[in-house]
């Protein structure tokens, strides 16, 4: 069975990420450009598809096209470099979780404070909001 080769085009629809996106990545350096031949068409390598695949993935645990960069360089080899930058974004996000339930709780109290279906001279969120 051969394989489809794979055209930029049918390399970004393999990947679920748009012709553009895969430019991009081009450019930034997160894959490599194929050298384009007398037909005028570029074939990626399968790693181009694999590479794609890992940025999408590591893209929705939240780290960065320079993390990223990063923890493709490292390779598979590297194993307890990229544990601590998993580790370190790991540290990251748990961060954010908290910053983010303090806003919920915050925004919980405002909402408690302002009555639902009362007319009041000064809405209490705005004044709250408006304090220093």
């Amino acid at each position: 069975m051969q394989q489809k080769k794979l055209t930029i085009s049918v390399l970004a629809r393999a990947a679920e990420v748009g012709v553009e996106t895969v430019r991009y990545y081009q450019r930034i350096g997160l894959i490599a450009q194929p050298q384009k031949p007398l037909s005028g068409y570029r074939v990626y390598p399968q790693v181009s598809l694999d590479n794609l695949r890992f940025i999408s993935q590591a893209k929705q645990l939240g780290f960065s096209l320079v993390e990223i960069a990063a923890l493709l360089q490292l390779g598979e080899q590297q194993c307890a470099q990229t544990k601590q930058l998993a580790v370190a974004k790991l540290n990251i996000i748990k961060q954010k979780i908290n910053d983010l339930k303090s806003m919920s709780s915050a925004l919980e109290l405002l909402i408690e404070r302002c009555p639902s279906s009362e007319v009041v001279e000064q809405c209490p969120i705005i004044s709250s909001l408006s304090e220093r």
